[in-house]
């Protein structure tokens, strides 16, 4: 019997561990005997090395050795990946990790690092995405396992025959995730055995590829991951710090903390794609989409092979009869792209949502209306209805709240002093999914409780929603139960990331909590303990089940000083439908911190790559502009009553992403409304404002 924890607001179990200091992260647990890594990273593009000197640096006080392809431990033959460190002289992109220097002293292991001297035979290179490289090809599918085209209908034809048309491509730069803990580990071997303390954003799936990669059984691996400070998605998989720490730690027989850099962190460990995208909308008179068609360029690295999914996100958000989505990537010399918040829906989302703000203009229609006559109840690609679709609720509510009635739709309609006002709306979705999981429920003779799940938080504060699940399910107060997470030790889970850890975990953990309970009931002595693990919905009786995913609506007031172009953030409110809300204060700090990161997009963030170098050059935080508390003038985040029980059994849909997606695209909009400029490639600075059109 539920005992009401969910849905009620506690604060975060680990706060106080966290505020005084008491939380330990990957390179804070105290090891005897520990040194230090730093990772040397390849000073050109592409070529080979064909000489290293390590003499000045061995000789430097407290280094203890310098791995390289020559020395380092070998790890599983395989085809080349980012994780098949130091296996090989060939260099794929500037910044790929070549060596690890191994100190006493983290500031003997970065002079000895600055003493490498290595020596390249190089080659050409590409480093920049265009719409016309020679290079571009179609992959066998985008992310996850998505089709990599699809059509419906015949666009050219409904496309020609229309009497609204758009047609505008949109450019995003790379992102760069930059969580507040850098990528680090500490890594010990112990009679074959390997302990990693590392920060990542699933240790279950950590253990099993560092048991691939150093040929050991999953039990002779052990990750804890008990305290992660962000990721982004960044986090997902296995990662190089983890990897050098081990080959290290194998190498000098002592156990080795390697944190990567800040400047290490812009390349080597992924970031979201530059995008190019061209969208093509056709419609009546009133409004309504005949036509839609989305082409999504990209690009991957020579090494290995990853195609954002860009496109997917028009696949099931409004409805046209005649639809078509490609995706296109090109190999380039640069470090491998990766998973960043909603990867696909962010950037395919901003593309979409600006383009039907064109088209709102050019019929005349509100964009609010658009929108709502445009929503379906049956996803337009697969024919079938949508578990739950509460798209036009969210619109209608947050127009409400934002106060958009009495909206002037003209450009440059509204001015205050010397600054121009203007309001925008994206609508956001977001796959709801799950993966298998496995939990642990244990009854103490006291009456308290263990649940044991290896969940992760991330910062998210998914400890404390599993502890609000486990006290509902087991049908008792929260103080009776206690939770362990992060931990491969622990029952077997997914990562934190795609919108479905919560999703996942909770399933098990209430299986697992159910099943003790009639243990319980049924007379079972007080201590006793079950193992239960859940299974997806991702297929219902060998068919794909129902289409199903969170939404939401962003809506945005900006301010534009008409003479300088500087763009200035008024207010921000989203209203979303995401399934039930565990826990509305760490639900909440989700929501704003999607929506300030897309509003970072919008305004801030851009990559810029020096082509002759295939590198970033503002590759710290001081160059690579995010937003600060005060670009956040006013931000507010709400949520429906929705509970979506054909998902699984806490009924809840993911909250980590939804927020970001339409974010961007809202900015942009009110940009456009309160300037008349319509700018299409992110980030929004003012001189494309000011060069485009003029203001004053």
């Amino acid at each position: 019997m539920s005992t009401g924890a969910v849905g009620r607001a506690y604060p975060r179990l680990e706060g106080p561990a966290k505020v005084t200091g008491a939380a330990r992260y990957a390179v804070e647990y105290p090891v005897d005997g520990v040194s230090y890594g730093w990772a040397v990273p390849s000073a050109v593009v592409r070529g080979r090395i064909t000489r290293i000197d390590t003499t000045q640096a061995l000789a430097s006080p407290g280094v203890l050795a310098v791995l390289h392809h020559g020395n380092a431990p070998r790890i599983t033959p395989g085809p080349p990946s980012e994780l098949r460190l130091l296996q090989e002289p060939t260099v794929h992109y500037r910044g790929q990790f070549v060596a690890v220097v191994v100190a006493t002293t983290l500031e003997a292991a970065r002079e000895g690092a600055r003493l490498v001297r290595i020596d390249y035979d190089t080659g050409p290179h590409s480093t920049v995405l265009t719409d016309d490289h020679p290079g571009l090809y179609a992959p066998e599918h985008v992310n996850p396992s998505y089709p990599t085209d699809t059509a419906e209908g015949d666009f050219d034809a409904g496309y020609a025959a229309a009497p609204v048309r758009i047609d505008a491509t949109y450019r995003t730069p790379a992102y760069h995730n930059n969580p507040m803990e850098p990528h680090a580990t500490t890594a010990q071997w112990h009679d074959g055995r390997l302990v990693v303390h590392d920060s990542n954003q699933g240790a279950s799936s950590v253990q099993a590829t560092l048991a691939e990669l150093f040929a050991l059984p999953p039990e002779s691996v052990r990750v804890v991951a008990e305290h992660v400070g962000g990721g982004f998605g960044s986090k997902g998989y296995a990662k190089a710090a983890v990897v050098l720490a081990a080959l290290a730690a194998r190498h000098v027989d002592r156990p080795v903390k390697l944190a990567l850099t800040r400047q290490q962190l812009f390349g080597p460990i992924g970031y979201r794609t530059p995008t190019i995208q061209r969208v093509r909308l056709a419609a009546d008179t009133d409004g309504r989409l005949t036509a839609i068609c989305h082409d999504a360029i990209s690009q991957t690295s020579t090494i290995q092979e990853f195609a954002e999914q860009t496109a997917v996100y028009t696949r099931s958000m409004y409805a046209a009869p005649h639809r078509r989505t490609t995706h296109r990537l090109v190999r380039l010399d640069v470090p491998t792209p990766f998973w960043m918040r909603a990867p696909g829906e962010c950037p395919g989302a901003y593309a979409l949502e600006s383009a039907l703000d064109e088209l709102a203009v050019a019929v005349g229609i509100d964009p609010v209306e658009l929108r709502i006559r445009n929503d379906t109840a049956v996803d337009p690609e697969q024919g079938r209805p949508f578990t739950t679709r509460n798209l036009v609720a969210c619109l209608r509510e947050g127009a409400q709240r934002f106060g958009w009635a009495g909206r002037d739709p003209a450009p440059r309609s509204r001015r205050e002093g010397r600054w121009l006002i203007g309001t925008g709306v994206a609508g956001s979705s977001y796959p709801a999914r799950s993966r298998p999981s496995a939990a642990t429920a244990t009854a103490r003779p006291d009456g308290s409780f263990l649940v044991r799940v290896n969940a992760t938080d991330i910062g998210t504060g998914a400890r404390t929603a599993m502890w609000q699940v486990a006290a509902d399910a087991l049908g008792v107060p929260p103080e009776r139960v206690e939770i362990r997470i992060g931990d491969s030790a622990l029952p077997t889970a997914p990562v934190a990331g795609g919108s479905m850890g919560t999703s996942s975990w909770s399933w098990a953990v209430i299986r697992a909590a159910q099943a003790l309970r009639e243990k319980l009931r049924d007379g079972t002595p007080p201590t006793s303990e079950v193992t239960a693990a859940a299974d997806t919905t991702e297929e219902v009786g060998g068919q794909p089940a129902l289409p199903r995913y969170a939404y939401g609506a962003q809506f945005v007031e900006v301010r534009v000083d008409a003479d300088t172009g500087e763009v200035r953030l008024n207010r921000m409110l989203g209203v979303f439908a995401a399934g039930r809300v565990v826990n509305p204060t760490t639900a909440r700090s989700q929501l704003i911190g999607g929506m300030t990161m897309g509003l970072s997009m919008a305004l801030h963030e851009e990559g810029l790559l020096d082509e002759r170098y295939g590198d970033w050059v503002n590759h710290d935080l001081a160059t690579y502009h995010i937003t600060g508390c005060a670009d956040v003038e006013s931000i507010e985040a709400y949520w429906l009553d929705e509970r979506d029980d054909e998902l699984n059994p806490a009924g809840v849909k993911g909250i980590g992403e939804v927020g970001i997606v339409g974010t961007a695209a809202a900015v942009a909009n009110a940009v456009h409304h309160a300037t008349g400029v319509r700018i299409r490639e992110l980030p929004i600075r003012l001189d494309k404002l000011i060069g485009v059109s003029g203001l004053a």
